[in-house]
């Protein structure tokens, strides 16, 4: 996965992902750089355009974020619905109480 991380910084970062520059990355970083992993990395990118393979990672990796927020704010919602309902109760049952003292 490092290698992947490194052609993303180096695309980022305005520089060229090639195997040299991946191999500094990887070692600056105090990774063991295996050159055939490089090498398979570099043919693997070739032909692909890696700013739109970013785009669609980083919207891939938001939809399932959203989605996973909306149940909460519902569950947040229903908690606070719940605790207002047994609040209107407990008046509710200490104005029998109440109303049983006096009448």
């Amino acid at each position: 996965m490092e290698y992947i991380y490194t052609a993303m910084l180096l695309h980022t970062t305005g520089q060229e992902v090639n195997e040299e520059n991946v191999k500094k990355v990887l070692e600056a970083a105090g990774s063991e750089a295996d050159d055939a992993r490089i090498k398979a990395l570099i043919a693997a990118l070739e032909e692909v355009d890696i700013e739109e393979a970013m785009e669609k990672t980083a919207v891939a990796a938001a939809a399932p974020a959203a989605a996973a927020s909306a149940p909460a704010a519902e569950e947040e919602a229903a908690e606070e619905e719940e605790e207002e309902e047994s609040e209107e109760e407990k008046e509710e049952e200490a104005a029998a109480g109440l109303g049983a003292l006096f009448g």
